[in-house]
């Protein structure tokens, strides 16, 4: 079997497969002769139907079928051989002179070749990048929710603003049953809360839904609203349950020994200090994964290659499960061409620095995610052989693998870029950088 490329220009070929009857007449007989064994058609025993009926009947579609599979190895074969970079698949070329009764018969191809380009790391202006802050409203925030978190509940027979309301929230109509505590100052309006505020332990009132809460999200989640429903249900009643007063708990010795084991922190400095070390750890991960997003930005818009734009589009129009139009393509190669651009970059970074992700080290980094969730839960140490067991279970999931391969990737490129890349460092808080991080520019 013959395979000869003919370049049309730097990013596209044509590949042709030249086929002779004597590479696929062998293995298309053994097939005929498969179906004759098994054939059951009506005047003949099972096993001795005539060979030339069963190729009158079968002949064609077998010799088709292959062919097919012949050409997809030769392809295959071809493409490894002379280690071609090639971009979608190749793109069968229609001819008009194809005859399959022929006995030799020949295929061309249509091919999108990888670009040849040079990624660099040495930039002229430096990029900006993030070292996020934990200030003191963070922190003061903190400790309120811990105060708050290991307070304790006084029983009020009075509504004050404050104070924690739990009840239940009915409508039979809507099938609406559900217990939820919240404070007065979510209400919304002055009637809602004048009437809340009259009431009395075992007190039922109706309220309209329309508005009844300051954020609009809180009425989903304190009704259990179904989807359905949402725009159907005005009225419900409240069932008032509870009225409870919370009082934080004191910054003493004996919340700070709950908090991180006994004298690790002694003063509420040392709390401070251990909230806000622990906050800018976690910070550290956000930063990175913006740091990422703007040097994939920098490297497209600053590696200038070609693409065979014209191939890829035409491949798109029946590369997936629906067949797309002119238009169609168009618009899906302009949505997925920068994140094309970057899969070429980040392969050629990878071959640049000989980048390497074996087994060993995403069991390895498997572990560092998990010790780093037990940490959150309050397991600083542990045991080696829960962490072995855990992510042996974790890394038998193939999907689970290739995420945690995915991450380690990403945290081996952050690196490189640290290392090579220029950045301007800017401290900021993590409002600051949740506004500048998320803002559509």
């Amino acid at each position: 079997m013959n395979v000869s490329k003919k370049d049309v220009d730097k990013l596209n070929s044509i590949l042709s497969i030249d086929l002779k009857k004597s590479e696929y007449e062998p293995k298309v007989e053994q097939v005929l002769k498969d179906y004759k064994k098994r054939a059951n058609i009506p005047g003949f025993r099972k096993g001795h139907t005539p060979i030339g009926l069963i190729k009158k009947q079968y002949g064609l579609s077998v010799k088709v079928d292959e062919i097919n599979k012949l050409i997809q190895q030769a392809l295959n074969d071809y493409l490894s051989k002379e280690k071609l970079a090639i971009l979608g698949n190749p793109i069968p070329k229609e001819s008009k002179d194809l005859d399959w009764s022929n006995d030799d018969l020949l295929f061309e191809f249509e091919i999108g070749l990888s670009p040849q380009f040079d990624v660099s790391l040495k930039n002229k202006k430096a990029i900006e990048s993030f070292e996020i802050e934990a200030d003191n409203k963070m922190i003061d925030g903190q400790i309120e929710n811990i105060q708050n978190q290991y307070g304790k509940l006084i029983s009020k027979n009075k509504v004050e603003e404050k104070f924690e309301l739990n009840g239940s929230f009915s409508n039979k109509e809507f099938e609406i049953d559900n217990d939820s505590n919240f404070k007065l100052n979510s209400i919304k309006g002055k009637s809602n809360k004048d009437s809340i505020k009259k009431m009395k332990v075992g007190d039922v009132i109706s309220l309209k839904t329309k508005g009844l809460f300051v954020k609009d999200s809180d009425l989903d989640f304190h009704l259990k609203l179904k989807d359905e429903n949402k725009a159907l249900v005005s009225l419900v009643d409240f069932k008032l349950k509870e009225i409870n007063e919370k009082i934080p708990a004191d910054l003493d010795q004996d919340l700070f020994d709950k908090l991180f084991g006994k004298d690790t922190i002694k003063s509420v400095t040392e709390l401070r200090k251990k909230l806000k070390n622990d906050a800018e750890k976690n910070f550290i991960n956000q930063s990175d994964q913006k740091l990422l997003n703007d040097v994939t930005e920098y490297l497209v818009n600053n590696t200038k290659f070609d693409l065979p734009e014209k191939f890829l589009k035409k491949w798109m129009q029946t590369a997936g499960e629906n067949k797309l139009n002119e238009e169609e393509a168009k618009a899906e190669y302009e949505k997925s061409e920068k994140g094309l651009r970057y899969q070429l970059i980040e392969s050629k970074l990878i071959e640049n620095n000989d980048i390497k992700i074996d087994a060993n080290q995403i069991k390895s980094f498997s572990k560092e995610l998990i010790k780093t969730q037990m940490m959150q839960y309050g397991q600083a140490n542990p045991d080696e052989k829960e962490l072995e067991s855990i992510s042996q279970r974790i890394l038998s999931n193939k999907e689970e693998v290739k995420r945690i391969s995915d991450q380690l990737l990403s945290q081996k490129l952050i690196s490189l870029f640290k290392s090579e890349l220029k950045f301007k460092v800017k401290k900021v808080s993590y409002e600051k950088f949740i506004e500048m991080a998320y803002s559509k520019k």
